[in-house]
């Protein structure tokens, strides 16, 4: 049987009309600043998301970029070159240009680690330009901001060993706060029904886990530091019959 990760089963499996868990059952905040983001990114949104992702890690929590950049540095060892990855994490210090540029280039080898490919995509190493170096610099910024107010963060890079199954058998989330699972996306639109579905799926995995940090999860949100706003549901107003549909018909309990 083909199994899938948490992100993959939530693309491709069918949904009810507007999807397993509407836009609309969450409340949206707007965070206010007064900065914009550029035009003109020339690195693929993918790594531009992990590298977000990687660099709050990063900043927001006491890890070294080693712990923050470890799938990254798993894919380099993959590409065999792991000596490049080194290279690459020693250069990442904070939020200056040559820690970002690192950072990009570092977070372009997730491929290696997470492709289901026996031999994966050949992989160019990005050159940011200014653009994409202030926009990544700015959404890192803002989930510095983010955590500050919500955090602090408890977990991040989370697995749900206990919680996987023959079909969904793989997949690690963002971030968890004392009673909040968050999703991360750095998309030009608000979420979609596969990403609703997918904040969903972490957090029926994690309650069928044995990972201690989600005993108090009782909300799912999901952050967007580019359009700069975040979407927030408290999880006990899922109905039951959502719960249990997802639990059968998606993930596989």
């Amino acid at each position: 049987m083909y199994t899938y990760s948490v992100s993959s089963r939530a693309k491709t499996v069918p949904q009810p009309h507007g999807g397993y868990l509407p836009l609309q059952s969450f409340t949206s905040r707007v965070m206010q600043d007064d900065f914009a983001l550029k035009e003109g990114e020339n690195v693929p949104a993918g790594i531009i998301g992990q590298t977000v992702d990687y660099m709050s890690r990063f900043i927001s929590s006491p890890v070294t970029a080693k712990d923050a950049f470890l799938v990254s540095l798993l894919g380099t060892a993959l590409a065999g070159r792991p000596q490049r990855g080194e290279e690459l994490v020693a250069q990442i210090n904070g939020l200056d240009d040559v820690s970002l540029c690192a950072a990009c280039k570092l977070a372009s080898y997730d491929s290696y680690a997470r492709s289901s490919q026996a031999v994966p995509p050949t992989i160019s190493e990005p050159e940011p330009n200014h653009s994409t170096l202030f926009n990544i610099r700015l959404m890192v910024t803002r989930m510095v901001r983010f955590f500050a107010e919500y955090g602090p963060v408890t977990a991040d890079g989370f697995t749900m060993e206990g919680g996987y199954t023959d079909i969904v058998s793989c997949g690690d989330g963002d971030f968890l706060t004392r009673d909040t699972l968050w999703d991360i996306k750095t998309s030009k639109n608000p979420p979609k029904p596969k990403d609703t579905l997918q904040v969903l799926m972490y957090y029926i995995m994690g309650k069928h886990s044995w990972n201690e940090c989600f005993r108090t999860i009782q909300n799912v949100g999901i952050a967007n530091p580019r359009l700069n706003q975040i979407w927030l549901l408290n999880a006990g107003m899922i109905p039951a019959a959502v719960i249990q549909q997802v639990e059968k018909d998606v993930i596989g309990y």
